[in-house]
């Protein structure tokens, strides 16, 4: 089997994991490596995430990540919204290259960023190459995998979706995000700012609304603190009692004024009642449980790996996670 040649553009803790992982895979080979951190250029890849020498060295721009080796395909982990990563992808595909990312924001556009979507859609499609946005969530637990639960219904009414995380066990930047270790005036000043959510549940509900042919005439996203009742202490922080341990946030959607779509997202350090769970009100009605749940740096870097032999045969264009080839995993 011929392997794929990944240049990889991002290498925070996200992309760090998606390097050690794809140098696992036989079908992978890292060929170029981008990060703008004066501090990572002209680091070997390998040695800086944590895995053999790979005898490629961090490039500050794309031109000369490129310049040696070449890619099939490009492997893109920097920012979470559209409007940073539109002139990042604007630039790949201008390559030929076919893009995976992680932007959370770009898992599904058309509703909440139309004009933005339609212009990395028309870049893609001038390049002939696909561009997909995928992730543990959004891109399959909170959308995927409900709209493939309701294959075998005749009739959908309600679709439910709960992920509930203990957060220790995820990287320190996924902790942050969900302020843990703020004080209650400063999560709420971070609420307010909108710099403290989950990214991506809007576009999750604007997904399955797609899929089950809803148009969404009003969609709610709630965010609440989760407030440690004790002191607890992890590997990477300390948050004290009284203080924020994490956020619980609630997105749902409206059709013809009736609720059709629930998301709970709440995760926190120390969470007790970790699962992800799926509720589909129809006929047939549908409960599917992970117990535990799904750890989500590991599920998102395998996913976005799986996810390259699909959108490199997909149909060019801006692609989401409800209109490729089912992704499985793939050595």
């Amino acid at each position: 089997m011929e392997k794929l040649k990944i240049v990889q553009v991002g290498l925070g803790p996200l992309g760090q994991r998606l390097v050690r992982f794809a140098c696992e895979r036989p079908g992978l080979m890292l060929t170029a490596a981008v990060d703008s951190d004066p501090e990572k250029i002209g680091k070997d890849a390998g040695e800086l995430c944590g895995t053999q020498k790979l005898g490629v060295s961090i490039a500050g721009s794309l031109d000369l990540a490129l310049a040696k080796n070449g890619a099939d395909v490009a492997v893109l982990a920097t920012v979470s919204d559209i409007a940073t990563i539109r002139g990042q992808i604007e630039q790949l595909v201008a390559r030929g290259l076919p893009v995976v990312t992680t932007c959370e924001e770009l898992s599904f556009p058309w509703e909440t960023s139309p004009s933005l979507a339609a212009r990395i859609d028309a870049a893609a499609r001038k390049a002939h190459v696909a561009v997909l946005a995928t992730g543990v969530n959004p891109g399959f637990l909170m959308d995927c995998l409900p709209i493939a639960l309701t294959a075998v219904c005749q009739r959908v009414q309600h679709i439910g979706v709960t992920r509930i995380q203990d957060a220790s066990a995820r990287r320190l930047p996924f902790q942050k995000k969900i302020g843990a270790g703020l004080t209650r005036e400063a999560f709420e000043e971070k609420r307010r700012l909108g710099t403290l959510r989950h990214v991506g549940l809007t576009e999750s509900m604007q997904m399955i609304a797609s899929r089950m042919g809803w148009k969404l005439q009003k969609v709610e996203d709630i965010i609440s603190p989760i407030i440690a009742e004790t002191r607890i202490v992890t590997e990477a922080m300390t948050v004290e009692a009284g203080c924020a341990a994490g956020l619980q946030q609630i997105g749902r959607g409206y059709c013809d004024g009736e609720e059709r779509i629930a998301l709970v997202f709440r995760a926190a350090i120390g969470e007790p009642d970790a699962r992800d769970a799926v509720e589909i009100l129809g006929d047939p009605t549908i409960h599917s449980s992970i117990p535990g749940g799904v750890n989500g740096d590991v599920a998102t870097c395998g996913i976005t790996l799986n996810a390259i032999r699909q959108v490199m045969s997909a149909t060019p264009g801006l692609r989401t996670m409800a209109d490729i080839p089912l992704v499985s995993f793939h050595s």
